[in-house]
């Protein structure tokens, strides 16, 4: 059987539309569906019901998916060990691709620290990092996408991930240098009085910090949700509210005296959840990198 159709039978599964699918394995439409119906052939069975809204596996499909998942899996780890020596090149040094998640925050300021390790330390070992959130990451390692991803949660709760903490990001409250508030303690009351400029919805911090701002007694929080960081940053700098981010995402900032601190209700540390898919085989690029993630940041 030609696993590049299994391949294309679960990134539609995952995908829910032949759009999406054709554009997440950079084909062409027509070849998606002319995949999708050679499987279907092959296998004498209808995986997917076509619905104008998109596609949903049938129940064949769906106990078929499993499956095709765990056989894609197996010639992952059988190209690994044939092109490499059980992972290795022929000087023993560890090679291979790793498809790494990570929200924002954390790509624009650990992980390029942790891929120019590597790139010094095992050249072999090629990163592909994804900025991800919560969501994009879970469904990223559900599918396969993903090898590892890095999640700014207090707990991940998908049944088919085994995520662990490495290490834990303080939180801080910034201003412009000009703000009044900037330097100075502020309670609660004073927060609800200005604007905040926080990560999207789903973002644990972000939305841990507009409960806490609603759930004051008649509070009208003027609340802006970006998909940017940089968005955020931008507009705090420019003197138009707070944000409340990852100490790490505004340091240079700080130092350079673009942004202030400000002294607010303390809010606890997020922890950083390296994660994996639990059935998945990891190679051993993944574990290399898993260690390096966990040294760098976690040290």
């Amino acid at each position: 059987m030609d696993t590049r159709l299994l391949r294309t039978f679960v990134t539609l599964a995952r995908a829910g539309s032949f759009t999406a699918a054709a554009a997440e394995l950079h084909l062409a439409q027509s070849t998606v569906t002319v995949q999708i119906r050679s499987l279907e052939r092959e296998l004498d069975t209808r995986l997917f019901d076509r619905l104008p809204g998109g596609t949903t596996p049938t129940r064949s499909g769906r106990r078929l998916l499993e499956e095709a998942e765990r056989m894609l899996d197996a010639e992952a780890r059988l190209r690994a060990v044939a092109a490499a020596g059980s992972g290795e090149g022929a000087d023993g040094a560890v090679e291979g691709q790793v498809a790494l998640g990570a929200g924002e925050s954390l790509c624009s300021s650990h992980v390029p620290r942790v891929i120019a390790s590597l790139r010094g330390t095992h050249p072999g070992v090629d990163v592909h990092l994804h900025a991800a959130g919560t969501a994009a990451a879970v469904e990223g390692l559900s599918s396969g996408r993903l090898d590892l991803a890095l999640l700014l949660e207090p707990e991940v709760e998908a049944a088919d991930l085994v995520a662990r903490p490495i290490a834990h990001e303080p939180l801080v409250y910034v201003a412009a240098p000009g703000h009044r508030l900037a330097g100075r303690a502020a309670g609660w009351t004073e927060l609800a009085e200005e604007s905040f400029f926080v990560h999207e919805e789903g973002c644990s911090y972000s939305d841990r910090l507009v409960s806490a701002l609603r759930a004051l007694p008649d509070a009208r929080p003027r609340l802006t949700r970006f998909g940017s960081i940089e968005a955020a940053r931008s507009c705090v700098a420019a003197g138009l509210g707070l944000t409340l981010l990852p100490r790490a995402t505004v340091e240079r900032q700080l130092r350079d005296g673009l942004l202030a601190v400000v002294d607010g209700p303390a809010m606890p540390p997020v922890p950083v959840q390296l994660t994996r898919h639990r059935k998945r085989w990891t190679s051993p690029a993944a574990r290399l990198v898993a260690e390096e993630l966990t040294r760098l940041i976690g040290g």
